[in-house]
């Protein structure tokens, strides 16, 4: 019988799903031979033809590593017997892989055309012949509108979504589909040939799917409930390494653990840059990886993980669904599962029988869930198999209530963010039980939410899936509150039957005495032994109150315990009385106060010590202040001399704590001139009040040598340095002759001098002069002034003039203007500059006018 020819389009042709389905002579002929893995092959020019003529439309690549031609030696002889035999080793697998997608064809052929399997070869030469393509296109074309499956969607979208091509490459659509139906056709035919053997899948798919994209290797990974990988197959990578990397212990980040836990596919250009470790990376640390989780029914078997050797480009997105499809054909290989859908509400399957029987057996509720699938093998939702009788829905509902409902139908709330549906559906994908407590379950009740708390387990347990919760009693939660707060405020709880004479402790009182939760309790007529002699009689008291007057009461005492440590504990304690209002018994508790009592000591001490701290401070600053005024008035009267009229006003610091070394000097020398000085010593306090002292008194007995003011600072300066340790001043020094009205002055990096004449003001020109102590030898500038009668000179120091918020200079230029607007008597012109002074310092202030006759 002729058959009739096989029609382009076979909408109705069955699915094929191995070749277990097809006569004998539709499955590959003869023994496969034995496989070698893609890595460790070497690529030679013979090869490479095969691969061209195999893969229609694939662009032929230079020979990597090609075998040099050999001298005829023995050993030369030996190498070329060794790459003869891997190429035809090589072409074996090819043959093979191709002749099963041919094989597979005419099973097809046979069941659509009810022929014989010769029939079905001469019918599949003849389309061959009238179409023009290879025999292993149209087998892939035949095995796409049969089975309208993942590969087939993947093999058409890729046309939908590639663009147009280069000039340099013209590729019609049709052809680019047909390279990619023939390269995952070929490796389907591979995994199919080799269900039982996940290396012999590996090696397909990179020889036949992921070679020609640039890969270089592939590890196919088994994944354990357990959370461990377990490499399965690996294409590419040398025994050694493979050997290292056979087992991947739980909670090591890895490629594939990072695909793994994202569910999802996950592509890195670099390895070396996200820092994640895996198999190869040391061969190709800058190569790119693609790692996809392999999984067929919402259930996750394992990981393929791609590994090229350079960085990895953005890849378009036909390429990852042609990576998700192989995937999936690995996932086939590495599911045991009994044949059947377990989306199926009538089919019970024996793990399922089994996991309702152990349900049963939980003294908390549990509920037995499986998978349920759309028409393309998708998860959608869990059907609620089994709730056990033990079952207390968070909703009030009877167990029939949701027996055989869908799980988001029964609990619609479970759908959101990290709700119970995620955490379902990733411990059925991964096989990774989840345990939480104190999980929150929402579930609406009249379309009201009611939210409770409980602790949750779930585990997977074959195609099934076993939730177990445990809803938080409130008698329960209070209870366990209260031993937190004992723990946490070191409390212990007692209670004493004064009619039996039965005690009763807490855990937490135990400790507290240092004693075995075994060891009997301390009743209270008993406490006196155990606690310091020194509290005997606050004890006392406390024992009487209770017992006798029957009256609550408290008292803090010293436990002496038997590991030798005293501890410092409060005990309250209350009566309890009957019907009759006799005492019954007495409850109470202890309460650790030891780490207050102490904390209460330190303060004690801290604020002795304070208060002797404030003592000595305010002592000093009283010596201080009365040195200072023992020394410079705050008021003292006019000194009147020859042809000059002195004033000065001082105004010590508001604080007491901040008495500065301010000091004036005015003193008539035994030659008839007039010594005129301003200082300021840094720093405040009785070191400042006794610097000012030794400078003060040095100034005066270095003027009566006649020296001029710029020797009389020079020297000034070695007293400071040498004899006045660690000590710094400025000061400012005038000599005034009656008789020429002439005055020479200096400063030591003190502010100069003003001088008003005629309704106007202005300061002396600056001059040099460093602050005194600052160097061992300073030499110092010295300028002359003539005073004209009615002249007066104001001589200062900074605590007149210092503001926190302006400049030095703009504080002087007020002190100007200040001091030209006074007129008249001399003090009434200081007394008005003290009052309209500026300065927020809080420092001490000394300003002395000279008034010329």
């Amino acid at each position: 019988m002729t058959a009739a020819p096989y029609p382009p389009s076979v909408p109705s042709v069955p699915s094929v799903p191995s070749d277990q389905g097809l006569p004998p002579t539709a499955r590959p002929a003869g023994p496969r031979p034995p496989r070698q893995g893609a890595g460790s092959t070497v690529s030679t020019p013979d090869t490479q033809q095969h691969d061209d003529a195999r893969l229609p439309g694939a662009v032929a690549a230079e020979p990597r590593n090609a075998i040099p031609n050999q001298a005829p030696t023995p050993l030369g002889r030996l190498v070329a017997t060794v790459e003869r035999l891997r190429r035809e080793v090589r072409e074996a697998h090819a043959a093979a892989d191709g002749r099963a997608l041919v094989e597979l064809a005419k099973g097809i052929l046979i069941g659509q055309l009810n022929c014989t399997p010769a029939a079905a070869a001469r019918q599949l030469d003849e389309l061959s012949r009238e179409t023009g393509l290879a025999p292993l296109e149209l087998a892939a074309d035949i095995v796409n509108q049969a089975a309208r499956d993942h590969v087939s969607e993947v093999a058409a979208e890729f046309v939908e979504r590639t663009a147009t091509p280069a000039p340099a490459e013209p590729a019609e659509p049709a052809e680019r589909s047909t390279t990619l139906a023939v390269r995952l056709r070929t490796a389907e035919s591979g995994v199919l040939a080799a269900a039982d053997d996940t290396q012999a899948v590996a090696e397909s798919l990179l020889t036949n799917a992921l070679g020609p994209l640039g890969a270089v290797a592939v590890a196919v990974w088994s994944a354990s409930p357990d959370g461990s990988l377990a490499l399965a197959g690996h294409a590419g990578f040398g025994p050694g390494e493979a050997a290292r990397w056979r087992h991947v212990p739980p909670g090591v980040s890895t490629v594939a653990r990072r695909a793994l836990r994202e569910r999802r596919l996950v592509a890195l250009a670099r390895l070396n840059r996200v820092g994640l470790p895996s198999i190869g990376h040391l061969q190709w640390p800058d190569g790119g990886r693609m790692a996809v989780p392999a999984g067929t029914g919402g259930r996750i078997h394992g990981v393929l993980e791609i590994c090229w050797p350079r960085p990895l480009a953005p890849q378009p997105p036909q390429i990852e669904r042609q990576v998700e499809a192989l995937a999936e054909l690995c996932a086939r290989t590495m599911d045991a599962a009994a044949p059947g859908d377990p989306g199926s509400l009538e089919a019970v399957l024996p793990d399922v029988a089994e996991l309702v029987d152990l349900a049963e057996g939980l003294h908390d509720p549990a509920v037995v869930l499986t998978p349920v699938l759309d028409p393309e093998g998708r998860l959608t939702d869990f059907r609620i198999r089994h709730a056990s009788s033990r079952f207390v829905d968070p909703a009030g509902r009877q167990r029939s209530d949701v027996n055989g409902a869908l799980l988001l139908e029964a609990y619609p709330m479970a759908a959101g963010e990290r709700g119970l549906f995620d955490i379902v559906e990733r411990v059925h994908a991964t096989g990774e039980p989840f345990r939480a407590r104190r999980m929150s379950l929402t579930a609406l009740v009249d379309q009201i939410p009611l939210t409770s708390v409980a602790d949750i387990s779930v585990s997977r347990h074959g195609a099934a899936v076993l939730l177990i919760w445990r809803v938080e009693d409130e008698t329960a939660r209070l209870a366990d509150l209260l031993q937190h707060a004992q723990r946490l405020g070191r409390i212990g709880g007692f209670e004493e039957n004064l009619v039996t004479g039965e005690t009763t402790w807490n855990a937490q009182l135990y400790a507290l005495h240092g004693l075995p939760t075994t060891a009997p309790p301390v009743r209270l007529r008993e406490l006196p032994g155990y606690a310091h002699p020194d509290d005997s009689a606050a004890l006392g008291r406390f024992l009487r109150a209770v017992l006798r007057y029957r009256r609550p009461a408290s008292v803090n005492l010293r436990l002496r315990r038997s590991d030798g440590i005293t501890r410092h504990i409060r005990v309250v304690a209350e009566p309890v009385l009957d019907a009759d209002q006799r005492l019954h018994a007495v409850r109470g508790a202890y309460q650790d106060i030891s780490a207050q009592h102490w904390t209460e000591v330190a303060l004690a001490a801290t604020r002795d010590q304070l208060a002797h701290s404030e003592a000595e401070s305010a002592e000093r600053n009283r010596l201080a202040l009365q040195l200072q005024h023992a020394i410079m008035p705050p008021t003292p009267p006019a000194i009147t001399a020859p042809g000059l009229r002195v004033a000065v006003r001082y105004r010590p610091a508001e604080t007491e704590s901040l008495v500065g070394g301010d000091w004036y000097d005015t003193v008539v020398l035994p030659s008839g001139l007039i010594m005129l000085s301003v200082g300021d010593v840094a720093g405040h306090g009785i070191e400042a009040a006794t610097g000012m002292v030794v400078l003060r008194n040095a100034l005066r007995g270095l003027a009566v040598t006649g020296a001029g003011p710029a020797q009389l600072l020079s020297w000034l300066n070695t007293v400071t340095h040498h004899l006045a340790k660690h000590v710094t001043a400025t000061a400012v020094c005038g000599i005034f002759d009656p008789s020429t009205r002439v005055m020479r002055w200096a400063r030591a990096g003190h502010l100069p001098p003003v001088l008003v004449r005629g309704g106007e003001a202005e300061a002396f020109p600056l001059i040099e002069g460093l602050l005194l102590g600052a160097l061992p030898e300073v030499t110092y500038a010295e300028r002359e002034v003539h005073l004209e009668p009615e002249d007066t000179v104001l001589m200062f120091t900074d605590g007149l003039v210092e503001r926190r918020d302006s400049s030095v200079q703009d504080s002087l230029g007020h002190l100007v203007h200040t001091a030209a607007a006074c007129a008249g008597d001399l003090d009434r012109q200081l007394d008005r500059l003290l009052a309209e002074s500026r300065s927020d310092t809080d420092d001490d202030t000394c300003v002395i006018g000279i008034q010329v006759g």
